[in-house]
């Protein structure tokens, strides 16, 4: 899935910011000059015998045992960097894109990440981030919206 043409063919308004390469959400943060609650951090998490897209805000890590209790999970782990590679086969290894609907996977979002107006996420490269209104998100992937993440 390329994340443009995914928001171009749906007529999503979207900026597409190139910057130098990042590796972390904060890092992105920094070089797009935004804050770290408005770039959306996307996690791959195995949940019992498949996969979940886990969005929060940058600023945030995760519960992994309020994920777990709130979907009746009996095990909910970070998925390795093979896993995700396999997964995302189509992004540069680490990237995750926000939408697990296109992969296949449903997708959870941290309701503290809704209290910006915008969002900013990678795109399909460490060098590409998306900038598009968190209610245009939402309204598109329709994720399980819960308080999963506390402030780092």
């Amino acid at each position: 899935m390329n994340v443009q043409d995914y928001l171009s063919n749906r007529n999503i308004p979207f900026d597409s910011i190139d910057h130098t390469p990042t590796y972390t959400a904060q890092t992105l943060a920094q070089a797009v000059h935004v804050a770290g609650q408005e770039v959306a951090k996307t996690v791959l998490l195995a949940v019992d015998d498949g996969y979940l897209v886990a969005v929060l805000p940058a600023t945030h890590e995760i519960d992994l045992l309020s994920v777990a209790a709130y979907l009746g999970a009996t095990r909910v782990d970070l998925a390795s960097e093979d896993e995700c590679g396999q997964r995302f086969a189509d992004c540069e290894l680490g990237v995750i894109p926000p939408f697990g609907s296109e992969y296949g996977l449903r997708t959870i979002v941290d309701r503290s990440l809704l209290e910006d107006k915008y969002i900013v996420f990678e795109g399909n490269t460490h060098h590409e981030a998306i900038r598009m209104k968190c209610d245009d998100y939402i309204a598109m992937e329709d994720p399980i919206l819960h308080n999963f993440a506390r402030h780092v």
